[in-house]
């Protein structure tokens, strides 16, 4: 009994010190994880965390393709990105069984179509994407998507609009009534010849910013995240996040498992400790947009839960944003460099 007992004690000693040596290195957008989360992961399982940050979609496929594709982990891509990823082959891929809480991811977003039964991502946070108007320089509708793309006079020349391709060009897609990903040559035209008009009437283009401007007053209006508004008008911002009749984006950022990741074992006991309710919660109390996972609701903050940038009004239309084939996207490249001279 007690040469067993040594052992299992021999074993438990080896396996905490390999635990105690485990890392993880984490690719995220900006101001995206609270740092208590991370702080509880260490904690329970010994692994220690780095995270690097971007700040769009884009960005993390640029930095990826330039050479950090294997010195990651861990990526939080949206939606279409984690498709794009996909096919360019930059995934690694794992099993449910070796993710304990994947059940508790819930249904609508298992077979999602960017990752058909997931089998390299699990869901982090969801949102939607708009603009917000601040109210004390402009009362009057904000129900429509002019207001970015063909704004009144008292917002001329105060609008923030994300530095995101992807977003920033579907919104102006829904404006126009086309569809996404078209290559039709008319259309378009029209694309660019409407984005290229309104950037006369924009004061910035900017993502990492898109919450601060409107806090200070820098900017009237803006694209904006979700969970950005809602920490503006929580930090003071006299602001109304908009619903327009065109639509919303809706968007899903997902915590990927990437290719030739370093720290495998790691990167999947932090997807699992992501899918725990309680876990899922504090995050989604920090970005304050929604979680994907099952049993949240008890743990979240009541100002969070009702927050009615989280709550559209009953028929909302909404779109993600799509993926669209190479010979497409070029187009849509050609139409974003323009846009950014």
């Amino acid at each position: 009994m007690k040469k067993i007992l040594a052992i299992s004690l021999a074993a438990l000693v080896a396996a905490t010190a390999a635990q105690a040596e485990g890392e993880l290195k984490l690719y995220n957008w900006f101001e995206y994880m609270p740092q208590e989360l991370l702080d509880k992961f260490t904690a329970e399982t010994g692994i220690t965390v780095t995270m690097d940050t971007y700040d769009s979609n884009e960005a993390l496929l640029a930095s990826l393709k330039a050479g950090r594709l294997g010195s990651y982990d861990i990526a939080v891509p949206g939606d279409y990105m984690v498709k794009i990823l996909g096919d360019e082959g930059m995934l690694g891929t794992f099993t449910p069984d070796e993710i304990p809480n994947f059940g508790n991811i819930e249904e609508q977003w298992v077979n999602v179509p960017f990752d058909e039964g997931r089998h390299s991502s699990v869901p982090y946070q969801w949102g939607s994407t708009s603009f917000a108007v601040n109210r004390e320089v402009f009362d009057g509708d904000i129900s429509t998507t002019g207001i970015i793309f063909e704004p009144p006079a008292e917002l001329k020349g105060k609008i923030n609009v994300l530095d995101t391709a992807g977003e920033t060009l579907t919104l102006a897609s829904l404006h126009l009534g086309i569809p996404q990903c078209t290559s039709d040559r008319e259309q378009l035209k029209a694309l660019n010849a409407l984005v290229m008009g309104a950037k006369a009437d924009w004061a910035s283009f900017g993502s990492d910013v898109a919450k601060d401007v409107l806090v200070s007053g820098d900017a009237a209006a803006g694209m904006i995240w979700s969970g950005f508004a809602a920490k503006a008008r929580g930090e003071g911002a006299p602001i109304e996040y908009a619903f327009p009749e065109q639509g919303v984006i809706v968007w899903m950022d997902n915590l990927t498992l990437l290719k030739d990741a370093p720290n495998r074992d790691s990167a999947l006991a932090f997807l699992n400790f992501m899918l725990e309710p309680e876990n899922a919660a504090t995050l989604t109390n920090y970005a304050q947009y929604s979680a994907g996972v099952k049993g949240v609701a008890e743990f979240l903050d009541p100002e969070v839960a009702n927050s009615p940038e989280s709550n559209p009004p009953e028929g909302t239309k909404t779109v993600f944003v799509e993926a669209c084939p190479e010979e497409v996207q070029v187009l849509y490249d050609a139409i974003w460099t323009n846009l950014k001279k």
